[in-house]
């Protein structure tokens, strides 16, 4: 046999490439290989770029930069199981990155994110498969992605995974989704509830910690709530604050419980199982600050249901309040004031605090912290707010001076607070006092000028509280604080409009304020105000009512109408009718106005235009005003009796008296008219004057001092004096003041205006009562529009009605004044029924009459139909 010959190996077919280990260094390099076919090569490249991700920041945007993202999306779809799993690895490190993320969501690979999440798929797929959405979640625009493709469900299947990373990245992912309102809905229709509630007994405190968090954002809605309580998830958060080892998990366990107190039934169910006391003595006594702040916080969420409240106040929870604000953590501070606000709506806990917290708030209105003032002072405004005796607390207790204090702050809330704390106090009158000693008023001046609507509401309010004093409105107006009050009247919020109303309808019972008011243009503001629908309220019609009733002449033009409590003084001038929105002129400017064919404006003055006026009783006796008599009617009569060379008027202390050569005043006007009759006083040789003397009199009213004023400019300008009106004066409250019968004054002083003003017409004959030439020619003779009512001597309606009311007003008759149309007006008197006086009970309202001044001067009409009865009259 021959020997057997080895056979030779049979070389490589030479279309097949031979096996080629290489050994790459460069990231590059590796990224190229990821477009190769070859599935091992794929995993071997895939599994060192996840090491190489693993080592930090910058290596992952390296790799973003190679272009490697996009590769590897389109390995998670391969069909080896190994490959698939290595690229979802790098994406669950790679996902952290922000740039990262941002490409993801441009190439769209959540769906197939979401799809290694199904059952069938190895645990660690899930794991990195969770993390990249975890990662990604943290984004809004993800989280639709995540909702959109189905991928809340897979999640909260992976929360009974046996696996504890794939626990954490599926809660953690939770988590970031519940963030979004639509995502909490969604859970709730999975029932997510069991399986996060389980996790609270994992024994890893990161799964327990994400599952807290993720109930107390779940547990806001009502839903939730119930199906948190009827799992027993209550007990299982007793449980965690009654281990002390939890103690990490603590301050996010009284998160979800601060939740739960906000439901009726849960707060029920803790308070029968003992629930209650425990949290209460926990946040009390605890030594972790946090866990005391979110206590308070839970006890603040659940207090603004009335019915929990009610539940607090019997667990006594306004003593681990009052504990509380002993704290020396701010965050503690400031939670605990703001469940006490909360509380107060309470009536028994703001009692309680009355004598055991209101102190302890007053300390913390001095603290270093503004967000503590802020609290405290919050707490402070609902603790005083209808209820008089915390508020006097308050000031017993020292608080008005940090209250100032904090009117200064730079945070709005803190002001609108002390402003309201202020505001509450000063609505006592005893307390209102003493607010002005601290300089409340001249703080105000800021928080008035703020650009907060809540501060400027505030500070106005307080205004009105404060300037009920005749000291507080004079501090304001020498202050300067009118200003910015009347510029709030323009505000656009409602709330800062009715507290400015207000507070210029109180400022405006000083009649100085008023005056001062109406030069800042507030009258202007709030008629604008009025003429809205939208704007305007009842503190704007009334602060526009009160302005008017310190400026009588613009009311009178503006509305045609002055109650009986309207008092006509010195000074009144009725312009005639104008429209809302016209400008009224002051009187100096009509009086510098030269004639024209316009309506004469009437004027009421009695005062003398002297610079110097008489020292002792002039103030004291001018006007005669409900009840008010001249100083001494002695001191009249002797004035009387003095004699002048020449035919005129000398004035003395008083009304002045009318004296005159033969001791008879001129054209018989000291007529005075006594007990219904017309009686002449005096001596009676002045009657049938020659005719020089008539002129000699005409020449000296033509030479009385021109209407503009006279004197240098320098000289301060007084109304024009009305001698004629000043005799009127002191004749009726000689004459008629004295009676006593009311409805006999009215009747007398009717006809004595109407004697005054032309004496008794006929309707008939009221064409050819020339009254118009005469005005005519009294505008010619003063050189002006404006004409003294004494003067008069040929009045129709209008003119008798006004010279009635300033007539009425001098002796303290109540009477109307009705401005009508076409010239007409009149006044109108309340008298009570005559068979009525002396009846046992309620007696019925006064009735209205109108006073004839005209046809049967003296007669009273009963207004029972005002048309038809004024159509009669007039």
């Amino acid at each position: 046999m021959g020997k057997k010959v080895k056979k030779e190996a049979e070389p490589p077919p030479k279309d097949v490439f031979d096996p080629l280990t290489i050994e790459s260094k460069k990231a590059a390099t590796v990224v190229l290989m990821l477009n190769s076919p070859e599935e091992e090569i794929l995993a071997k490249a895939c599994e060192a770029i996840y090491r190489f991700a693993l080592k930090g920041e910058e290596n992952k945007a390296t790799l973003l930069e190679l272009g490697a993202v996009e590769p590897l999306t389109k390995l998670l779809t391969h069909e080896d199981k190994i490959v698939r799993r290595n690229a979802t690895m790098i994406f669950g490190i790679l996902a952290s990155n922000n740039d990262v993320k941002k490409l993801l969501r441009e190439l769209d690979v959540m769906n197939s994110v979401i799809a290694q999440l199904a059952p069938e798929e190895e645990v660690v797929i899930h794991e990195f498969a969770s993390l990249c959405l975890a990662n990604m979640s943290a984004e809004y625009t993800s989280k639709v992605q995540i909702l959109e493709h189905g991928g809340l469900e897979p999640l909260v299947r992976l929360l009974a995974s046996p696996d504890p990373d794939v626990k954490k990245n599926s809660v953690e992912c939770i988590y970031n989704l519940t963030q979004d309102f639509q995502c909490r809905a969604a859970l709730q229709e999975l029932n997510a509830i069991p399986p996060i509630l389980d996790l609270l007994k994992s024994e890893y405190p990161v799964i327990q910690l994400l599952a807290l968090k993720t109930l107390g954002i779940i547990t806001n809605d009502k839903e939730a709530r119930t199906t948190l309580r009827d799992n027993q998830g209550v007990d299982h958060l007793i449980k965690i604050l009654e281990t002390k080892e939890l103690n990490d998990l603590h301050i996010e366990a009284l998160s979800v419980i601060a939740n739960c107190l906000e439901d009726m039934d849960t707060l029920v169910l803790i308070q029968q199982t003992g629930g209650l006391k425990k949290l209460l003595s926990f946040a009390e006594n605890s030594t972790i600050p946090d866990i005391q702040k979110n206590a308070a916080k839970a006890i603040t969420k659940a207090a603004y249901d009335p019915e929990n409240r009610k539940l607090f106040h019997e667990q006594e929870v306004e003593k681990c309040l009052v504990a509380l604000l002993g704290s020396e953590n701010d965050g503690t501070k400031i939670a605990a004031s703001q469940a006490i606000s909360a509380m107060c709506e309470n009536t028994g806990s703001k009692e309680f605090f009355n004598n055991q917290g209101i102190p302890q708030l007053i300390v913390l209105l001095k603290s270093d912290s503004e967000e503590v003032r802020e609290a405290a002072s919050l707490a402070l405004a609902n603790l005083t707010t209808c209820h008089p005796a915390n508020a006097k607390a308050v000031a017993e207790a020292d608080g008005v001076d940090p209250l100032v204090t904090i009117l200064s702050s730079r945070r709005d809330g803190a002001v609108a607070n002390a402003a309201t704390v202020l505001a509450n106090v000063a609505m006592q009158e005893p307390l209102r006092a003493g607010l002005q000693s601290h300089g409340v008023t001249s703080a105000l001046l800021g928080p008035l000028r703020s650009a907060n609507t809540v501060v400027q509401s505030k500070a106005a309010l307080t205004v009105a509280a404060t300037a009920c004093d005749v000291e507080a409105r004079t501090e304001l107006r020498n202050s300067g604080g009118l200003e910015p009050l009347a510029e709030l009247l323009r505000s656009k919020n409602d709330e800062v409009r009715r507290h400015a109303s207000w507070a210029v309808m109180v400022c405006a019972n000083d009649e100085l304020t008023a005056a001062e008011l109406c030069k800042l243009g507030a009258l202007d503001i709030l008629e604008e105000v009025n003429l809205s629908a939208s704007r305007k309220n009842k503190f704007s019609e009334a602060a526009y009512n009160k302005l008017l009733n310190n400026n009588l002449s613009l009311k009178y033009s503006l509305t045609g109408y002055l109650s009986s409590s309207n008092i006509i003084s010195d000074g009144f001038y009725d312009y005639g009718r104008i429209n809302p929105g016209t400008k009224l002129l002051p009187l100096k400017d009509l009086c510098l106005q030269e004639p024209s064919d316009q309506r004469a404006v009437l004027l009421v003055n009695s005062k003398s235009s002297d610079v110097s006026p008489p020292p002792s009783t002039e103030d004291k006796s001018s006007d005669v005003g409900y009840g008010r008599s001249i100083s001494s009617s002695s001191s009249f009569r002797r004035a009387s009796k003095e004699k002048t060379k020449k035919n005129s008027y000398h004035f003395s202390t008083g009304f002045g008296s009318p004296t005159e050569e033969k001791s008879e005043p001129p054209s018989g006007r000291n007529t005075a008219v006594s007990k219904g009759t017309t009686k002449e006083r005096g001596s009676r040789k002045g009657r049938g004057k020659k005719e020089e003397e008539r002129v000699k009199e005409e020449e000296e009213v033509s030479t009385l001092p021109k209407l503009m004023g006279e004197g240098s400019p320098e000289k301060e300008w007084y109304p024009p004096f009305d001698p004629d009106f000043r005799v009127y004066v002191y004749e009726v409250t000689k004459s008629i003041f004295p009676i006593t019968n009311i409805k006999e004054q009215i009747e007398v002083l009717a006809r004595y205006v109407a004697e005054k003003m032309g004496g008794k017409m006929s309707k008939e004959k009221l064409h050819n009562f020339s009254w118009e030439l005469h005005i005519s020619e009294l505008k010619f003779q003063l050189k002006s529009n404006v004409v003294p009512i004494g003067q008069i001597k040929k009045g129709i309606f209008y003119h008798r009605a006004l010279l009635f009311k300033a007539l009425a007003d001098k002796i303290g008759i109540g009477c109307s004044l009705v401005r009508g149309e076409y010239g007409r007006a009149w006044n109108e008197v309340q008298l009570m029924n005559e068979s009525r006086k002396g009846l046992i009970g309620a007696l019925p309202p006064p009735e209205v009459y109108i006073v004839d001044l005209m046809f049967h001067p003296g007669g009273l009409m009963k207004l029972r139909s005002r048309e038809a009865d004024l159509y009669r009259y007039l």
